[in-house]
């Protein structure tokens, strides 16, 4: 391996490890907010504070569930913030809530409003055991207070705090006295088989007072406890008297008073810029993270400059060698990858397919590379909600043209003539297969009433950027692509197929491609734990710089140990290398749905046949596009290297 791209990690390592949480900064999009006691407009400084909800999830659950799903204290009358498309497709739905609080003034014990159910009324049933089962799943508030989330700290062992950035609902006291999740922080939640419901806040807000600009504040933390409280006085709360709790099997009338207290902190040590600092250092693992990766980066790059190493000196010989050879009665008694010159270059079997993968591998290659560099310089952070999202759909709509370009080249090159075909399976074959799984699993949400089901509105807003702007723009490159000349390749292709021998067991198809995907997936594996996490544990990914180094090094492991194994299948005078090559580092993917599926069993706790569905039917989606992305990789690393070979030795 050369220097350059060493250089080029490590300059990257260093990049991240500097900009790391403890000197976060924001960028363009997020301006801050300032505060103060009385409103100013010469300082632009508001009083009020507003806090927003989003939505319930759970652990043990893929359907998130909508605040207003719930029977919670609502605030009438008021709008929603504006959405994204990222956050529609994640299924956010922020909404205006009834907590209302003032800058510095700090109250206790204010009441929000009163729930009352009965059993006898259907209705009210209803309701009542809707909550008792979110309880029992563990489901999780969410709440945000100046675009930043509002966290639940708490002591975990070896003396570390983690900052959780939501709390629970309740939590459930089985029927042999032990308590479910949240019910372990307070020892009098004891009675069997009884719910206990957090239904009071303790909110503390932290600000910053900005330096030269008297007293405008900026809001720094926002950290809640929650509490249970039965209120001795439900008119006049108190905040005293004993847990509020449901039984399992209550009958009759109960009342559930929400209340809340809010006071004010000075914070010097930390600013606004840093704000985030406290929630992802927190995050679990994280430590480890740093250290695991660094330790696959180093042992990826030593793997990477052997089989570089090797493939550049074995290749010399064989090249000097063949060079050398005067008599063509010589060059008879050779053998390798020099005798199937006249048929390396010919069309393989269903190269119509084979191209249109190509396409659309290119599509998500490109499109996976500006997203995390976007991601990398920090203008898709947490903080921005739904960005990630939105711009990854964004340049998959704009780069149609590439992926028609490419499409029917290749195309092209494999004698194929039916391109209007080509150029409609390009614009339809992998975006349909994604969007009717996608549709299917919307099903399965809107009949669950899941607010991660996507409104209709969206789901033709998102079929008109598909047929209106992706489906021209393919047309558009395959047009430029099928008008080019075909491409040039440095030999001529014999008339007649060289027979192939018969080939040995690690020379054959299937061996071959089993292996080729076992180093790519060893470097991504770990970085594939913590995405997971992010997506089904709910946990915040912030560390796109790693995933950015990640994604360099699954890109030169492909790439490299494609073309060693398309090395050894030449020697072995097996010359169709085209779909092996897709394949041997498109089996990463592979790999990717089996560690899926050990996730699924080893590390959630999910219950439920809907949520079962969901997830194999959205890790099939990430599946097929993780195929696509790594295939394309390793066919295009194999183009360049037979290319260059063949037109480097003398095949008179």
């Amino acid at each position: 391996m050369g220097q350059t791209p060493v250089q080029l990690l490590l300059l990257l390592v260093a990049i991240e490890l500097y900009s790391g949480p403890t000197v976060a900064f924001y960028l363009p999009g997020l301006a801050p907010v300032s505060f103060c006691e009385k409103e100013d407009l010469v300082r632009d400084c508001k009083v009020n504070i507003e806090l927003f909800v989003n939505r319930l999830d759970s652990v043990e659950s893929v359907l998130p569930y909508e605040y207003t799903a719930f029977d919670f204290c609502q605030e009438e009358g008021r709008k929603r913030p504006t959405e994204n498309l990222g956050q529609v497709l994640f299924g956010e739905r922020i909404e205006p809530s009834p907590y209302k609080f003032k800058f510095k003034e700090e109250k206790k014990c204010v009441p929000v409003c009163t729930k009352k159910y009965s059993t006898s009324d259907t209705s009210s049933k209803q309701k009542l055991d809707f909550l008792k089962k979110s309880m029992l799943l563990n489901y999780q508030h969410h709440w945000i207070v100046d675009n930043m989330p509002v966290t639940w700290c708490y002591d975990v062992e070896d003396g570390q705090k983690f900052c959780n950035p939501g709390f629970p609902i309740g939590c459930y006291v089985t029927q042999d006295g032990h308590p479910k999740d949240a019910c372990v922080i307070n020892a009098e939640f004891r009675e069997k088989d009884t719910f206990y419901i957090f239904n009071h806040v303790d909110i503390k807000i932290q600000y910053h007072v900005v330096e030269n600009e008297g007293q405008v504040a900026r809001l720094v933390a926002a950290r809640l406890e929650p509490r249970s409280f039965k209120h001795t006085h439900t008119d006049k709360p108190d905040c005293s008297g004993p847990p509020m709790e449901i039984k399992n099997n209550f009958a009759g009338e109960v009342s559930i008073p929400y209340t809340y207290s809010i006071s004010f902190q000075e914070e010097k040590n930390i600013r606004w810029a840093s704000r985030w600092d406290y929630i992802l250092e927190s995050m679990p693992h994280t430590h480890i993270q740093w250290f695991s990766i660094m330790n696959s980066l180093v042992i990826v790059l030593f793997l990477s400059g052997m089989v570089a190493m090797i493939m550049l000196r074995t290749l010399h010989k064989d090249i000097a060698r063949y060079n050398q050879m005067d008599s063509t009665e010589d060059a008879q008694e050779e053998f390798g990858w020099k005798l199937v010159h006249g048929d390396i270059f010919r069309p393989p079997r269903k190269g119509m397919l084979l191209s249109v993968f190509l396409g659309s591998g290119t599509q998500i290659l490109i499109m996976t590379f500006v997203t995390l560099f976007f991601a990398c310089l920090g203008f898709l952070s947490p903080a921005n909600r739904g960005a990630l999202m939105t711009c990854a759909v964004v340049l998959w709509v704009l780069l149609g043209t590439p992926a028609g370009f490419v499409a029917s080249r290749f195309y092209k090159s494999f004698g194929g003539e039916k391109w209007k075909t080509n150029v409609l399976l390009t614009s339809f074959l992998c975006p349909g297969i994604v969007f009717a799984d996608f549709f299917l699993m919307n099903l399965i949400l809107w009949g669950e009433g899941s607010s991660a089901a996507m409104p209709f509105g969206t789901l033709v807003a998102i079929l008109a950027l598909w047929f209106c702007i992706s489906v021209p723009l393919t047309f558009i490159g395959a047009y430029f692509g099928f008008k080019k000349n075909a491409i040039e390749h440095p030999v001529r292709t014999n008339q007649i197929p060289r027979q192939i021998p018969e080939q040995s067991f690690y020379t054959k198809p299937l061996p071959g491609i089993i292996m080729g995907g076992i180093l790519p997936f060893g470097c991504i594996f770990i970085q594939l734990f913590f995405i997971l996490n992010s997506i089904w544990s709910h946990q915040m990914y912030y560390m796109f710089g790693f995933l950015f180094l990640v994604f360099i090094i699954l890109v030169i492991t492909c790439s490299e140990a494609t073309i060693l194994l398309c090395y050894f299948h030449l020697c072995a005078e097996d010359y169709h290398w085209q779909w092996r090559s897709f394949l041997t580092s498109g089996f990463t993917a592979i790999y990717f749905f089996v560690y899926a599926v050990h996730y699924f069993f080893s590390k959630l706790q999910i219950t439920g046949t809907a949520s079962t569905i969901l997830y194999f039917g959205y890790t099939m989606i990430m599946v097929l596009i993780f195929f696509l992305f790594t295939g394309t990789i390793g066919f295009f690393a194999c183009f360049w290297f037979v290319t260059k070979i063949y037109s480097v030795v003398k095949v008179d």
